[in-house]
């Protein structure tokens, strides 16, 4: 990794785009191409249109969680323009390795109109760090009530040794140490600003509560769309799947996968994941890859609606003082 930091930006971007089509070429020559597109074909569309209207929720609740963080550090956000600045920040995440250029551009355009930068990048920053922490908690409790699994299912095959359970652990492990040394700069900057703004909007009451019951919300919806394209997928319609309990736990850990900040939207993380997942639940490694894509080409539609604010100028955000007394103060940056 130390050598992909030589590389300037616009190397680096191609680098990360090389890695996810490599991924992915990988996944579709262990996989029948074919078989996963008639498979796909089964997701009828209503469970489409379900899903669709479930990430509505999912964006309008996320933006009001960005708002509560932004009105705790002392900036005023309206819940229009957070609407619309996180469908933009998702469209392009969609679009740019990483997963977070979004975020970056949506931290850029809050701070255009006010003083306090550091504070609208601390917001986006503590927002997105608190759907982070409760998905690694609740895909803890998913993983700790539900391993080991059933084991394997009829007509299933399985190998007769553990290397895929020592397999996945030592990818993930060293995914996250890949992922840190990508990040560990711009960490290390911000972390002499974060404490205090942490403080106030995660750490103090109510804060903590409004932002672990809106987080824990928002991580229901995206294992609902999960579940959803699940049954889609198995011929059930609009319907919760048989085996819904296991599969939380397995969606949870691709949720997982795809938080690390290595390829474009996850694509090829979370297919070779759930090659890895899926046979450990004694359920075909395919029926994992096939639900990981749908799951990606549903994301990707539901993002673009962010597209049309790129044609939309920036939005107004004025300072406005905080209630408490330990509101961090920042001097301008110009």
């Amino acid at each position: 990794m130390a050598v992909i930091r030589r590389f300037g930006p616009r190397s680096q971007l191609v680098l990360r785009w090389l890695v996810t089509l490599i991924i992915l070429g990988l996944v579709v020559y262990v996989l029948d191409i074919d078989s996963l597109l008639n498979q796909l074909g089964r997701i009828g569309a209503g469970t489409i249109v379900s899903c669709l209207v479930i990430t509505l929720a999912q964006v309008g609740l996320s933006a009001w969680r960005w708002r509560y963080t932004s009105r705790r550090l002392g900036l005023r956000l309206g819940m229009v323009p957070a609407i619309r600045e996180y469908y933009l920040a998702t469209f392009i995440n969609q679009l740019l390795p990483g997963g977070v250029m979004g975020d970056v551009n949506r931290a850029w355009r809050q701070s255009r109109d006010t003083e306090q930068k550091l504070a609208a990048a601390n917001a986006v920053v503590i927002e997105r760090f608190s759907g982070q922490l409760v998905l690694v908690l609740i895909a803890a409790l998913l993983v700790a009530g539900f391993w080991p699994f059933s084991g394997p299912v009829p007509g299933t095959h399985q190998s007769g040794d553990n290397n895929g359970s020592l397999l996945l652990p030592g990818l993930l492990v060293a995914t996250a140490v890949v992922a840190l040394a990508v990040w560990r700069k711009p960490l290390l900057r911000y972390l002499g600003h974060l404490g205090k703004d942490i403080r106030l909007a995660l750490l103090s009451w109510p804060a903590f509560g409004v932002q672990v019951v809106t987080s824990a919300i928002i991580l229901a919806t995206y294992l609902a769309v999960f579940l959803l394209l699940a049954a889609g997928l198995n011929g059930e319609g609009v319907a919760m799947p048989a085996d819904w309990r296991p599969l939380l736990a397995l969606c949870a850990g691709l949720l997982l996968a795809m938080s690390l900040p290595l390829t474009v939207a996850g694509w090829g993380v979370r297919e070779g994941v759930a090659i890895l997942l899926w046979p450990m639940a004694g359920l075909p490694a395919e029926e994992g890859a096939v639900l990981s894509v749908a799951y990606g080409l549903l994301v990707l539609v539901s993002s673009l609606p962010g597209a049309c604010a790129l044609l939309a100028g920036p939005f107004s955000v004025r300072r406005e003082r905080a209630s408490g007394p330990d509101r961090t103060t920042y001097p301008s940056q110009d």
